[in-house]
């Protein structure tokens, strides 16, 4: 029982300790997802005139999946 219960806690830890990562990750995705569907609606629609100059966009950086490769 005794090490069943030392599991247990090592997995409670583990689960508090990746708990902030999975929800930022869940976060970024659902921003990126907004700024797609807001891309393409946006990419939809075409200038008054022919001459009107296109918005800046800032560059976004690509989604890194290892924190080892900044």
């Amino acid at each position: 029982m005794n090490t069943f219960l030392g599991y247990l806690v090592i997995a409670a830890l583990f689960a508090l300790v990746l708990l902030p990562a999975l929800v930022g990750l869940a976060r970024e995705r659902r921003i990126d997802r907004q700024l797609r569907d807001a891309q393409r609606r946006r990419g939809g629609t075409r200038p008054e005139t022919a001459g009107a100059a296109q918005p800046v966009t800032a560059a976004r950086r690509p989604y890194v999946r290892s924190w080892a490769r900044i």
